[in-house]
């Protein structure tokens, strides 16, 4: 046990690899793909059950520094080290990523008919590297799994992808590997900045953090500009990841061909990769940038929700649909990380949760009608309802939760970002002209679009008349597809009943990353009421 806590983070990082060679050992020596979806799902559920160590510390998780971390010297030559760690913040992304993954593998069990080896390691291999990404407290180290991430799932999306599944892949890589460079030549910068301040270069997280508290590396007066630039690359990387408009565009090409694993992956973890940056990272190492151009956030934020909303609300393929409601929802998580209030950034945490369950859940339950017609247009649908109840039954509660109905997770997560950007003072010019209550309000048209767009859908689904004779003979839920679903419907239940749990372990976190982005580096607060 001693040794499963010192090395708890490392364990959950390699124990997919270990499952991805095992995985293909079983297959080149014994030439069988029979129990290759075992042996991935055997690991997933271990890597899941180790990784509720996490939150059974009941003190680390109440903490605002790291814990459970190692910090081992990795290259000398270049000052940079093996340094991982997990606090408030990461926490709940590293268990939500372990939850998803077992998930996610049940959901492949008939679905998946050729090159199955490789298939299940690429979810391995995926596994391994987002949870690297979520736990580095390196930069050099957190930027290797950054880019690790998309070859799986470049490979997930071209290889078992639909009839566009190549030009999708390429987009979705194209995209996101450009805007990870200029991160790259971020991080260089920060290591010959320190190294110019300090006389040596370091990739490590707490170790420019601490300089830059201390005083000797700062970004203002003459070197603001460089902060800003600094700012710009690295946002960038994540705002394409999140993706915040206007660079959303791969995500519904990557979510519609990619298949249901690869979705529910896609939507549930990747996604919160670029919201868990701009909060790591943006608002901690460029506090002036982030508070200077909250504005900009927050304006491309409101422009995504209702964007996302009125594009879902036309598209025929239910897909296609889902895809963009994402672009919505993570819109509200920009707006809550930006408005630099306890409530809103609490709100905007529990919301990547949130949204991971809810459409992760609706891309599961996509793909257990796609199995059975092999089509996702809403015109091929109608009455589904009077064949498959339980199907139905849990698509508009599933539904519910995604809306945001009170008593169901959706609603705590936005209500808090709509609560916390209107206490918000980021977008106050003067007493009488608060643009914050302006945002506020547009954001909240998001919540009535999402209503309109996915009732619209369920109805013209779900109910009336059988219009399509193909659909008479389509069965109902099987237990397997039933006890898959389930553990979803039980947190977007439990996670809007009773949130506390979820939001004490994360608060000091929280609070210690507003304390930081509401001060100057030489500690002068700026004129921002800290919400508590």
């Amino acid at each position: 046990m001693k040794f499963i806590a010192e090395n708890l983070l490392t364990i959950l990082i390699l124990l997919p690899v270990i499952g991805a060679l095992a995985t293909l050992g079983h297959w080149m020596f014994w030439k069988q793909e029979g129990g290759l979806k075992w042996i991935t799902l055997g690991f997933t559920v271990v890597n899941f059950l180790l990784s509720l160590f996490l939150i059974a510390d009941k003190g680390a998780a109440q903490a605002s520094s790291f814990f459970f971390e190692q910090n081992v010297s990795w290259i000398r030559a270049i000052n940079t080290n093996y340094h991982v760690g997990v606090d408030g913040i990461s926490l709940w992304l590293v268990v939500l990523t372990t939850f998803i993954m077992p998930i996610a593998i049940i959901s492949t069990w008939h679905a998946v008919e050729k090159r199955q080896a490789a298939f299940y390691v690429f979810l391995l291999l995926l596994e391994s590297s987002m949870l690297g990404v979520f736990v580095s407290l390196d930069l050099l180290v957190f930027y290797l799994f950054f880019e690790a991430s998309l070859v799986p799932m470049f490979f997930l999306i071209g290889i078992w992808g639909g009839e566009n599944r190549v030009y999708a892949a390429v987009k979705f890589f194209i995209y996101t590997a450009l805007g990870s460079l200029l991160m790259l030549a971020a991080i260089i910068a920060l290591y010959y900045l320190h190294a110019t301040a300090t006389g040596v270069g370091t990739f490590d997280y707490v170790t420019l953090l601490n300089t830059m508290k201390a005083g000797k590396l700062a970004f203002t007066g003459e070197s603001a500009y460089i902060g800003t630039l600094l700012f710009f690359a690295f946002a960038l990387a994540f705002a394409i990841k999140v993706p915040l408009f206007p660079f959303h565009t791969w995500l519904p090409d990557a979510h519609t061909e990619a298949p249901t694993a690869g979705s529910v992956v896609l939507a549930a973890v990747m996604l919160k990769m670029g919201t868990y940056g701009l909060m790591r990272f943006n608002f901690t190492l460029f506090p002036e940038a982030s508070r200077e151009f909250a504005w900009l956030f927050i304006t491309l934020a409101v422009i995504g929700i209702i964007y996302g909303a009125l594009v879902a609300m036309v598209q025929p393929d239910i897909k296609r649909l889902v895809a963009y409601s994402s672009v919505s929802h993570m819109g509200f998580v920009i707006l809550g990380m930006f408005s630099f209030t306890e409530q809103g950034m609490q709100g905007a945490l529990y919301q990547m949760l949130n949204h991971g369950i809810s459409t992760g859940a609706l891309f599961l339950l996509v793909g257990f009608i796609y199995e059975r017609r092999h089509t996702r247009a809403i015109s091929d649908f109608g009455g589904l309802s009077n064949v498959m109840p339980v199907y139905a039954t849990i698509f508009v509660f599933t539904s519910m939760s995604s809306i945001g109905l009170p008593f169901l997770n959706g609603f705590v997560g936005e209500f808090l970002i709509m609560l916390g950007m209107w206490n918000s003072s980021v977008l106050s010019i003067t007493d009488s002209l608060n643009w914050n209550y302006v945002a506020t309000m547009l954001a909240g048209t998001g919540v009535i679009f999402a209503a309109v767009y996915l009732l619209w859908m369920i109805q013209r689904v779900f109910f009336g008349k059988i219009t399509n004779a193909k659909n008479r003979g389509l069965r109902d839920l099987n237990w397997r597809e039933i006890g898959l679903i389930a553990p979803l419907l039980f947190l977007m239940v439990y996670m809007g009943v009773y949130p506390k749990p979820f939001l004490d372990a994360s608060q000091k976190s929280i609070l210690a990353v507003q304390e930081r982005v509401l001060h100057r580096a030489g500690g002068k607060l700026e004129k921002v009421e800290v919400q508590k």
